[in-house]
């Protein structure tokens, strides 16, 4: 393989127990020498709890149930001083759970605890964590619009704020703590259609998708970042254009493919966009304006729908959507096509190691080969 694309390279780790696995994820990757590890904001897993057995997945049978998660903010406390010169980050929470100026404070104290700026993902809100659990998810993206002016402010202003929006209100209120000097927390967007786009050129830092299915759909959004942040005074060099990438690897291509057709994977396939499944000449066994990341409620689906929702899964919404898949050559290649698309840190969830044990340990060693050749 051919050296350096100038894309840094992240690992995404679980927040479910047990803790030492976890541990043992962060020391793998900074033996690895990985950028950043990023954690995730969830109260619930992808997989209802109807389909949960070793049929589905070998994890099966050590968790009693994919809905056990710790909490970001306290995880990420305790790994900070694990962390080395990785940066630490969320990917992502949202403002509906977590109040905007709570979100400032914990992502300023993790300044405080780690050696590089931590990264603040940031998006909309997934139903699954807010409809179950009595949250309002109406009007999300204006939601977003409010927290994100909010946190700014926060992470830049020493007087009190005062702030006046439908959804948030502050009447002179302090937060005086400050971050560490030059570890300022860097709010990373998880923006898809055009409002969010937006957004993220108004108040991101960085852009961090994750149903961009191709280069040219990536060049597409990143180039209206950044006439957004143009058109909001803004230096669109300063956006760094990321990405979060499920990833499926193998030693070789025909193993990839294998693993492509086991259940487990072909869930995960349910919740790529309609658009994904236009493409494939397909609707969504959910409905043709079913959007898989915001609206999917696992609780809402028995054994029986899933399982006839997964057999009607296109070879197509599994390969040509965004899970990113193949040898560790193949996926290094498809990276640089990213990275000729202005891509420059992407973050990987080696998904693969929800196959067997030995995809696990070979998803997590390849992770590390991948950033070696990217770098």
């Amino acid at each position: 393989m051919r050296s350096g694309s100038g894309i840094a390279v992240g690992l995404q780790i679980g927040t479910q127990p047990p803790l030492s696995a976890l541990r043992a994820f962060l020391v793998a990757a900074r033996v690895m020498k990985l950028d950043s590890v990023m954690v995730i904001d969830h109260f619930q897993n992808v997989f209802p709890s109807s389909m949960w057995t070793p049929e589905l997945t070998w994890l099966a049978a050590r968790r009693p149930t994919p809905h056990e998660f710790f909490d970001f903010q306290v995880l990420s406390g305790h790994l900070a001083s694990r962390v080395g010169h990785m940066r630490l980050g969320v990917g992502v929470t949202e403002a509906i759970r977590r109040h905007p100026v709570l979100i400032a404070q914990a992502m300023m104290t993790l300044s405080h605890l780690t050696r590089r700026a931590p990264i603040l993902g940031i998006g909309a809100g997934e139903r699954m964590n807010l409809d179950p659990y009595g949250l309002d998810s109406s009007e999300p993206v204006t939601r977003l619009d409010e927290a994100l002016q909010i946190i700014r402010l926060c992470l830049t202003s020493r007087e009190p704020i005062t702030f006046t929006g439908h959804h948030f209100r502050l009447d002179n209120a302090p937060m005086d703590l400050e971050a560490a000097p030059g570890r300022t927390p860097e709010i990373w967007v998880a923006g898809h259609g055009p409002r969010m786009l937006a957004l993220t050129g108004r108040y991101g830092d960085g852009w961090y998708p994750t149903t961009v299915a191709s280069p040219a759909e990536y060049a597409d959004k990143l180039a209206a970042v950044r006439a957004a942040a143009v058109d909001a005074g803004r230096d669109p060099g300063s956006i760094t254009p990321a990405l979060h990438r499920f990833m499926v690897v193998a030693a070789t291509e025909r193993e990839a493919r294998a693993m492509l057709e086991t259940k487990v994977v072909r869930a995960l396939a349910l919740m790529a966009p309609a658009a994904v499944w236009e493409h494939a000449g397909a609707v969504h066994p959910f409905g043709a304006d079913f959007n898989p990341l915001v609206d999917f409620i696992p609780g809402d689906y028995d054994r029986a729908t899933m399982d006839e929702a997964i057999a009607a899964v296109p070879a197509a919404v599994v390969t040509e959507g965004p899970l990113l898949w193949g040898s560790r050559e193949q996926i290094v290649a498809k990276l640089r096509t990213f990275g000729e698309a202005g891509l420059r840190h992407v973050v990987l969830a080696p998904v693969s190691g929800l196959v067997s044990p030995r995809a696990a340990l070979y998803g997590l060693w390849a992770t590390g080969r991948i950033a070696r050749a990217l770098r």
